[in-house]
C-alpha cells in the first residue's frame, strides 16, 4: 500500500510541476539533483562544470516534463536527459575523439577490488581519454548496448566495442599500478 502511495505522490508532484508550481519543481530537483550530479560527474571531470550541465539538463527536464509518459521510472527518464546533455557538451567542446579499430577482441575485465575508494575509482575513470571514458560509462555504468552507444555517439558498433576494450585495458593497467604502489613493489 505504501509503494502505491509514494508512486501517486510522485505523479501528483510531476503534475503540479507541469503546471509551473515552483514548490513542486523544487521538490523534484531536491529529490533527484544529488544523484544526477553524480551521473554528470561520471562524464565531466570538473565538478563545477558538471553542476552547470546538470542545471541545464534540469531546465530541459522541466521544459519537457509534459512529455514524460509514466511508462518507466521518472529517475531513469531524468538520467537519460543528463547523459545526453553531457554528451552534447563534450561534442560541442570537441573533447571526444574515437579511434577506429577493426580488430576487437572482448577480454574479461577484473572487478576493481573493494579496497579502492569511490574517489580513487572516479579518478581512474577521469584519467581515461574522453572517448574511452564516455563509452565505458555508457556501457559499464549506464548499461547501454554497443548498438545503442554507436547510435547515440554517431560511431560504428565496432568503434564502441574497441573504445570499451581500450578503456578496460587502461583501467586494468592503472589498477595494477596502484596495487603495486600500495604493495611497495614499484
Amino acid at each position: 500500500m505504501k509503494v502505491i502511495k509514494l508512486h501517486q505522490e510522485e505523479r501528483d508532484t510531476i503534475k503540479q510541476a507541469i503546471g509551473n508550481n515552483r514548490h513542486a519543481q523544487q521538490k523534484l530537483y531536491s529529490q533527484h539533483a544529488p544523484k544526477m550530479l553524480g551521473v554528470c560527474r561520471q562524464y565531466i571531470k570538473d565538478v563545477q562544470q558538471a553542476e552547470d550541465i546538470m542545471i541545464t539538463a534540469f531546465m530541459k527536464v522541466f521544459t519537457n516534463l509534459a512529455k514524460f509518459e509514466h511508462k518507466g521510472s521518472f529517475e531513469g527518464w531524468i538520467r537519460r536527459i543528463m547523459v545526453n546533455e553531457c554528451i552534447s557538451y563534450l561534442r560541442v567542446q570537441k573533447k571526444v575523439s574515437f579511434l577506429e579499430d577493426e580488430f576487437f577482441t572482448e577480454d574479461s575485465f577484473n572487478n576493481i577490488e573493494s579496497h579502492f575508494s569511490v574517489d580513487e575509482i572516479q579518478t581512474l575513470i577521469d584519467s581515461l581519454p574522453d572517448g574511452y571514458k564516455m563509452v565505458f560509462n555508457l556501457y559499464a555504468i549506464e548499461g547501454y548496448k554497443h548498438q545503442e552507444i554507436a547510435k547515440m555517439l554517431g560511431i560504428s558498433e565496432g568503434t564502441s566495442k574497441s573504445q570499451l576494450s581500450h578503456a578496460r585495458k587502461m583501467l586494468r593497467g592503472q589498477v595494477d599500478k596502484l596495487k603495486s604502489y600500495e604493495n611497495g613493489t614499484e
